[in-house]
């Protein structure tokens, strides 16, 4: 089978791609990938660094107001289009999925224009409007969140199947998760992370929960602050007279051991990007989650409310978010452990680990039917 996938912009959409990419070739390693990107997005390096073949194209956002910008943008959108022609003839995909960015856009669509067996993947609870618009014209729309559901006009197109997330999520056992962070594995555990670059807002509210945390050294904390703002937070740490080397915390720059810290975790407190949510429901953990207040559509609100209204976690918007505001949430629930347990079985229930296989099936039955 020959598959062609397209998704780009933010990790969001690409790694979505290449786990689907894997799981196609886990099933049959004769399978042969295409992944179309743009050439200057970040899906032209995480791509071949994946070993999967990558092919580049014109493409770039619409600006969100009409100018000069918004005509050059158009032209780069339709050179898209010939060159997507291109790719398709020379590579003769079975199957094109598009997992949504503005490169999925014309690639998609003149997938479905030659009649080729097209699929998208939504992953976020608000659909982006790439992902809607294609969604009349493909064969199949499979979902991450039942919410995002309603949001999509063809109805008969649509498959709840949930994020694929790494394979050792929800694997690790508590004990051996601990034990690879020397933490101590019957102790309450704080998880937090704003992502691979860092939250400032969550960061500087961070601060003061680890000051009032000094009167509580029976909980632990694993804080990956991101590699933008790890120092000035070291500093503002250092500054406040906080001992951030306790042996009860790992502060860190980068979590790179993300299956062992959720093992042992309690509690997450993080953006809203469905990445981050699928692996904190395989892993059975709740949260208090800070949707990052630019991401496109606001669809990180949205995504976070669906966990809120199944009660696996409260929400805290960013432009409201203080260090007293967070502790008192952090506090509320790290003294009530029964909560915590009632809110993570309701983490769970939301997770489907079975996704990356339900996804591979309905590829396989896409392209052949």
């Amino acid at each position: 089978m020959r598959v062609m996938l397209t998704g780009g912009g933010t990790g969001g959409h690409i790694y979505p791609a290449l786990a689907i990419a894997k799981g196609l070739l886990a099933r049959d390693s004769e399978t042969k990938i295409l992944y179309v990107g743009t050439r200057n997005g970040m899906e032209a390096r995480l791509v071949p660094e994946a070993g999967i073949e990558f092919a580049g194209i014109s493409g770039k956002g619409l600006p969100r107001k009409l100018s000069l910008d918004t005509i050059k943008v158009m032209g780069e959108s339709i050179k898209a289009l010939w060159q997507t022609k291109d790719l398709l003839r020379k590579f003769h995909p079975d199957l094109v999925v598009g997992t949504g960015g503005y490169v999925s856009g014309p690639v998609v669509l003149t997938a479905a224009l030659f009649h080729i067996p097209t699929m998208l993947h939504e992953q976020n609870a608000l659909p982006g409007i790439t992902n809607r618009l294609l969604a009349k014209v493909v064969k199949r729309v499979m979902v991450t969140f039942p919410e995002s559901m309603a949001r999509f006009g063809t109805q008969n197109k649509l498959e709840l199947v949930g994020l694929p997330v790494r394979p050792d999520i929800g694997r690790v056992t508590r004990s051996i998760g601990a034990k690879h962070l020397g933490l101590q594995p019957d102790q309450l555990t704080v998880l937090v992370t704003g992502g691979s670059r860092g939250a400032r807002t969550l960061n500087q509210a961070m601060t003061v929960v680890l000051e009032h945390l000094l009167q509580r050294p029976e909980i632990q904390v694993i804080w990956a602050t991101g590699n933008v703002t790890y120092q000035e937070t070291i500093e503002g740490l250092e500054a406040q007279g906080i001992p951030w080397k306790s042996p009860q915390w790992r502060i860190l720059e980068y979590l790179k051991d993300m299956p062992e810290a959720l093992a042992c975790s309690d509690l997450f407190i993080g953006r809203a990007g469905a990445a981050s949510l699928a692996e904190i429901q395989v892993a059975g953990v709740p949260g208090i989650l800070v949707p990052y207040p630019f991401a496109a559509e606001n669809h990180q609100e949205y995504n976070a409310q669906a966990m809120v209204d199944s009660g696996a976690a409260r929400m805290i918007l960013d432009r409201v978010l203080t260090g007293e505001k967070l502790w008192q949430d952090v506090e509320e629930l790290i003294s009530s452990p029964a909560r915590l347990k009632e809110m993570g079985i309701a983490s769970r229930a939301m997770a489907k680990p079975q996704a990356l296989n339900k996804i591979v099936n309905l590829c396989l039955e896409t392209a052949w039917h």
